[in-house]
């Protein structure tokens, strides 16, 4: 039955560049579900370094303060608008969608729902929807590793990069992984070569490690030291690049590091050296095929909470916060010392 009647939500506002304890909290109704809504009631949202850098004021395409962030949710639909299927009332749902997470409740498209097992945990199904679908989409679209290859997974104990490490040693492939050393343990344990990310010689001992070069590296940094990530790769190899993670608290333009960044992987690309270099970007494709891409969406997604509802996918949950608590949350996530998401949820 559509829903005419509004919905009171909790909501986490970023007002403009400021620390995590600058975050605001405000109470509003939202208004009844338009043709094509619903709303979702939050169970588990999630801290993810596009919050990060929306803070400073340096994601690539932000919208303006003031606004609620949060990149993904799991959350349960509660009402509905025109044009919606009755039968979603009381079902549990992921959903991207780039900020306006950080929330009790929120309006979204119907038509990006993605849908989530009965089976999987609110908080272990919010640690793989951008995380799994990046890794894998990454690792499978991308740079396309079969089994018996090697990769290097820079940030091997973050969100992303211990997700792609599980998929890749589930498929037969090795992995270096780097990390500071007070995660060289959960990096082994998840199946990875662990190496300190600050070790001078880091790319040299990869080098000892894979004389011949590797075959794919996941790199989250970029930065000058990309270069490095790229002359690791043998004749075939796939560099695949998906942050600026050494730029983030660079004064100045949020778009010029990014755009430093497009022209030398296109550089790269035009070189007759057998080698290719990427930048992955979660929402390509979607302006030119929206139901292409959300159809690629949910297929990708599938498999990773397939992998997670069997096991072999191990969901990183570094911590969790109620959603009152979203300073705290943001600023252990920035404070380098976890492994996996902070996960927020509507209490603690």
């Amino acid at each position: 039955m559509t829903s005419t009647a509004t919905t009171l939500a909790t909501e986490i506002v970023l007002p403009g560049k400021v620390e995590p304890n600058g975050l605001h909290l405000r109470t509003q109704e939202l208004p009844a579900p338009a043709a094509g809504q619903v709303v979702l009631r939050m169970e588990a949202t999630g801290v993810s370094f596009a919050e990060q850098q929306m803070r400073r004021g340096k994601y690539y395409d932000q919208p303006p303060f003031p606004f609620v962030p949060g990149y993904d949710l799991v959350g349960t639909v509660t009402a509905i608008g025109p044009q919606v299927d009755a039968a979603l009332i009381g079902r549990r749902f992921a959903a991207i969608t780039k900020t306006g997470a950080w929330a009790s409740h929120l309006l979204v498209d119907a038509a990006g729902l993605l849908p989530i097992p009965a089976e999987v945990d609110p908080a272990a199904a919010e640690t793989v929807i951008v995380n799994g679908v990046t890794a894998w989409q990454m690792l499978y679209r991308v740079a396309e590793v079969r089994s018996g290859q090697t990769i290097v997974v820079l940030g091997a104990n973050g969100g992303v990069g211990s997700t792609l490490v599980q998929l890749a040693r589930h498929a037969g492939i090795t992995v270096i992984g780097t990390a500071s050393p007070r995660h060289h343990d959960l990096v082994r344990e998840l199946g990875a070569i662990p190496l300190d990310y600050r070790d001078p010689d880091l790319y040299a001992r990869i080098r000892e490690i894979a004389p011949d070069g590797v075959d794919a590296v996941f790199d989250h940094v970029g930065g000058a030291a990309i270069t490095q990530s790229w002359r690791l790769l043998r004749r075939g190899g796939t560099l695949v690049s998906y942050g600026s993670a050494a730029t983030k608290d660079e004064d100045g333009s949020s778009q010029l590091p990014v755009l430093k960044l497009f022209a030398r992987l296109f550089a790269w690309n035009v070189l007759p050296n057998g080698r290719s270099a990427h930048f992955y970007n979660l929402w390509a494709g979607k302006r030119r095929n929206q139901k292409a891409w959300q159809q690629r969406m949910s297929n990708d997604l599938t498999q990773v909470l397939l992998l997670v509802a069997r096991g072999i996918l191990a969901p990183q949950i570094a911590a969790t916060f109620a959603l009152t608590d979203a300073a705290a949350a943001l600023e252990l996530a920035e404070s380098r010392t976890v492994a996996g998401k902070v996960v927020i949820l509507p209490r603690a």
